[in-house]
């Protein structure tokens, strides 16, 4: 079973593409991945970023699936609309199954991608996905919809492309989750810790391994926000071996 995380490069290897291969490795799939930017940041602090250019990103694709068969991925952190435009190209192109954590802002709290994101999002990616994983800012984003109570998340669930879960952890622990239409809510106990970094990368990177493991979108989401949980309440991804 082999899997690919399209993102950007945290150095401290928290979150972004390196932290994604943990999460498969946890799980028990092999990744691949493809880097779409690097950027200088750890846990606590962002200081700035360098994507890489569309022919490179091309030719990292390629590559991997010219060796390998590969149906699942996730994309991250994807900087810039022509880079959207890129991922969706090649999802159509090579018929993968794409889970999309919309990255727009660091945890550290830096700008990570343009600011026209969400709408190419919208436009060329989303419609090309089985699944989105936004926080709930991020949904915002996406669908200019304030969401600060529960009802405000499922309006907001309606209203996104695709399949979704919108995360809750600064909604109470409230997760919406929206697949073809049906609503459920998955609610969580909230843990005291600064220990965040990465929680969304590792949350969709599950999900895409969970479902290479043959379990369907609901299985691997409830499963995926327990490996994440785990990961929270124990402080370290690295050597997370979830529950499988």
């Amino acid at each position: 079973m082999i899997v690919m995380s399209i993102a950007g490069v945290d150095p401290s290897a928290g979150a972004g593409v390196l932290t994604d291969i943990k999460a498969f490795q946890a799980i028990g799939v092999y990744g691949t991945g493809i880097v779409t930017s690097l950027t200088a940041q750890n846990p606590y602090k962002f200081f700035s970023t360098s994507p890489v250019s569309e022919d490179y990103i091309e030719e990292q694709i390629d590559s991997v699936l010219d060796a390998y068969e590969v149906e699942f991925i996730k994309t991250g952190m994807l900087y810039s609309p022509e880079i959207i435009k890129l991922v969706s190209k090649k999802i159509k192109q090579y018929h993968l199954k794409a889970v999309v954590d919309p990255v727009m802002v660091a945890t550290s709290g830096g700008n990570l991608t343009r600011e026209d994101l969400a709408k190419a999002l919208n436009k060329y990616l989303l419609p090309n996905s089985i699944l989105t994983t936004p926080n709930i800012t991020e949904a915002e984003k996406l669908t200019g919809i304030e969401i600060k109570n529960k009802e405000d998340a499922i309006k907001a669930s309606k209203n996104i492309i695709c399949n979704n879960i919108i995360t809750g952890g600064h909604l109470d622990g409230i997760n919406t989750i929206n697949i073809d239409g049906e609503i459920t809510i998955q609610k969580q106990e909230l843990i005291k810790t600064d220990n965040l970094h990465g929680t969304g990368c590792n949350l969709s990177a599950a999900i895409v391994a969970y479902l290479a493991k043959n379990n369907d979108l609901k299985t691997s989401i409830l499963k995926s926000l327990d490996y994440v949980y785990e990961g929270i309440k124990n402080g370290n991804y690295g050597t997370l071996i979830a529950k499988l």
